[in-house]
């Protein structure tokens, strides 16, 4: 049985009495896209460095493809390429320069403006050098500007290049498209989509909701260094409700009375309202008035995330 992308067990950090992250078990299989939420301080960058090794665990353990984030993190980290939420380059250098040095630093032997087979997977060690001068020029970036000349978004693009075009078996991403803007947002959900196809394996973390929804297979959500949910949105529908809009005809209905509705709110001739349950008792009060117009929609993954944490937390 192949290893699991990442694996943990148990896996505690504590801060003298306060639990950053508390027995996480998290189990991400290859290939697959998971996105991890929760709010500042609920242990999305904790069990990160946990698992890139970058601090210790007060209990537990954790693995990156059988390999111990601890013990074997050189071994682990050639498997896996990481982006953080805050690009901090060498400013003298200019975007090539960078792109180069992070290349070599992964394992690549290549200088910059050589060809490598066009969209071929870069061997473990090696980069995709043909695969990098398209990501380049899809991210919009000028590689031969300074960093120090570079925004907060260009910073972001040398970042997210780097770690895309090792074609690493593991992308760790925290918070990867800070800085950027709509359409290199779009770019980089594309990217990702790639990834996938290709039978990478994805962990994101981000306070873009919509970005996770539009891109992951699973999410998990931590409260409080607790991982209180985690499985598909179609599994994690029943922490929110369906929201149903009705246009009425004619005279318009008392909804606030059927089992399941909640949040009812009217409007001249138009009620919304929440359902949670069966939707039959609501079906069955709307078939006998005038219905002009009827719409349903499953909650969002902003809504199923609010439902577990709150409108006001």
């Amino acid at each position: 049985m192949a290893a699991m992308a990442i694996r943990t067990e148990g896996l505690t950090k504590r801060y003298g009495d306060v639990a950053a992250l508390d027995h996480l078990d998290l189990e991400v299989a290859p290939g697959e896209v998971v996105g991890y939420l929760g709010p500042n301080g609920a242990g999305k960058t904790t069990t990160i460095r946990l698992l890139l090794g970058l601090i210790s665990p007060t209990e537990g353990r954790g693995e990156i493809f059988g390999l111990d984030c601890q013990r074997q993190p050189v071994e682990a980290h050639r498997r896996l390429a990481f982006v953080p939420g805050e690009a901090n380059l060498w400013p003298s250098l200019t975007g090539a320069e960078t792109l180069r040095l992070l290349g070599r630093a992964w394992g690549s032997r290549g200088s910059w403006g050589s060809r490598g087979s066009r969209g071929s997977r870069g061997s473990r060690g090696q980069v995709d050098e043909a695969y990098r001068d398209e990501l380049v020029a899809r991210f919009d970036l000028d590689p031969a500007k300074k960093v120090r000349a570079y925004s907060k978004g260009n910073r972001q693009k040398v970042i997210l290049i780097a770690a895309l075009m090792t074609r690493a078996d593991l992308l760790v991403l925290d918070e990867p498209t800070s800085g950027l803007d709509p359409l290199m947002e779009q770019a980089f959900r594309g990217c990702v989509r790639e990834a996938r196809d290709r039978g990478q394996t994805v962990f994101l973390s981000s306070h873009i909701l919509s970005e996770v929804e539009a891109l992951c297979d699973r999410v998990g959500i931590l409260r409080q260094g607790k991982l209180v949910e985690l499985g598909t949105l179609a599994e994690m529908r029943h922490l929110s409700a369906l929201t149903v809009e009705a246009t009425f005809a004619g005279v318009v209905p008392d909804l606030s009375g059927v089992p399941g509705v909640s949040s009812v709110q009217a409007d001249g001739r138009v009620v919304r309202c929440q359902v949670r349950g069966p939707v039959a008792p609501l079906l069955k009060v709307l078939a006998a008035a005038d219905v002009a117009e009827l719409l349903s929609r499953e909650p969002s993954l902003e809504e199923l995330f609010l439902a577990q944490y709150g409108a006001g937390d």
